[in-house]
């Protein structure tokens, strides 16, 4: 991948916001709304407590989730989508339509892995 086309070409620029096994799918889970950390550990099980600590760290870095700490015991953090995070709502959307799509599609014709 061109990195130094970060900043420049908004294909690269997305695709390295979203890089990594586990970005988009940590993206889709805070995007159905604010979403406590051992939460989305439930959500996406075969993802370690480090690598997902390291991933919201990139995605709240890259400015597209915010972490917000309330002042109560016990501790609650909750993870939810920036005002730049939320302009990526409808592109999951439409991933999410052309994933279904394409299921059906590999259904229908026998694709395979």
């Amino acid at each position: 991948m061109e990195v130094e086309l970060f900043g420049i070409c908004p294909f690269t620029t997305t695709q390295v916001l979203l890089q990594g096994k586990w970005a988009m799918l940590t993206m889709h889970h805070i995007n159905e709304g604010p979403i406590r950390f051992n939460e989305l550990q439930r959500r996406l099980p075969k993802m370690t407590n480090a690598t997902l600590s390291t991933q919201l760290k990139k995605l709240e870095n890259y400015g597209l989730i915010e972490r917000k700490m309330y002042d109560e015991m016990p501790l609650r953090v909750e993870y939810s989508l920036t005002e730049m995070g939320s302009k990526l709502k409808p592109v999951f959307d439409s991933i999410e339509v052309f994933g279904m799509d394409y299921i059906a599609y590999m259904k229908e014709n026998g694709v395979k892995l």
